[in-house]
């Protein structure tokens, strides 16, 4: 009977995942490319391409940037305006909520390549860009953004889009938190703060940190926007791993390369989110 059940779901994740990524991982063992004689008759090659690609300062670099990217954006970006936002929605003096609440969550559902042409509009260099006429509106010199500021501009603009999902989360959370213990620690003369830190964000650990797991995932992820904004650039200025996967499997032709970096990139979200769901069975 369960196995009836779980047949459905269990099947599409086989199909879905399980298998997408056994193949990722074979082919991360060969030579396999898109063209030539590695596209029809590919070796196997065994670890070759993870050393190929652990001794590479371009991949390590994509690495770097993809740890930037997360931790700015994800962790500090979102987690952090999602939860102010949060907290400003739970309390009771605060005005026009739904409109509040409303700004906040229409980014979450314009489409990511609507919402990467519509920023690249917005910081186009010179005094065509929304950005670049607010700054000169102030007597500044416009800027070339996603020239000058690539890196952050596309962790402004993802943490722009993950707000909402942190909002969401962190807001049904706090409004789960009995009343009766917050206004215990106020009587017991708590302020604000001290009651946010002591008594909301232990309560709120698993929601935090099942926040933290996700938003890690899908930012690690992060392809459209980054590459609709910069395509990796200027030089290798934002060239994050799906960046650097895209580019070898596609544009190089090395999908073999490609697979390796991916899995690489695979196992360090899952230490993450293995560390994550360590970090949330801790009590406090």
């Amino acid at each position: 009977m369960v196995l009836a059940l779980l047949g459905p779901a269990l099947t599409l994740v086989g199909v879905f995942v399980t298998a997408p990524v056994a193949y990722a991982v074979w082919l991360s063992l060969t030579n396999k490319t898109l063209i030539g004689f590695g596209a029809q008759t590919p070796h196997f090659v065994g670890l070759a391409n993870y050393r190929s690609l652990l001794s590479s300062g371009d991949f390590l670099h994509s690495l770097s940037l993809t740890a930037e990217f997360i931790f700015f954006s994800a962790i500090v970006g979102q987690f952090l305006l999602g939860l102010l936002a949060a907290l400003l929605l739970t309390r009771t003096t605060v005005r026009l909520k739904g409109m509040f609440g409303g700004a906040i969550l229409l980014p979450m559902v314009v489409p990511e390549v609507v919402a990467s042409l519509a920023w690249a509009s917005m910081l186009a260099p010179g005094t065509s860009g929304t950005v670049n006429r607010g700054v000169a509106a102030i007597g500044l010199t416009p800027i070339s953004w996603l020239q000058h500021y690539p890196m952050a501009s596309i962790i402004i603009v993802n943490a722009w889009r993950g707000i909402a999902f942190a909002m969401i989360m962190f807001q049904a959370a706090i409004e789960g938190i009995p009343q009766e213990l917050i206004e215990a620690a106020h009587m017991d003369g708590a302020g604000a703060w001290k009651v946010t830190r002591y008594v909301m964000m232990p309560l709120i650990r698993g929601p935090v940190f099942l926040f933290l797991l996700l938003t890690t995932i899908t930012t690690g992820s992060v392809f459209g926007l980054i590459y609709f904004l910069t395509r990796g650039g200027p030089g290798q200025q934002t060239e994050v791993t799906a960046i650097y996967i895209y580019d070898h499997s596609f544009r190089f032709f090395q999908l073999g390369l490609g697979s390796a970096a991916s899995v690489i990139l695979l196992a360090i979200i899952l230490v993450l989110g293995v560390t994550y769901v360590r970090l949330s069975r801790v009590e406090v």
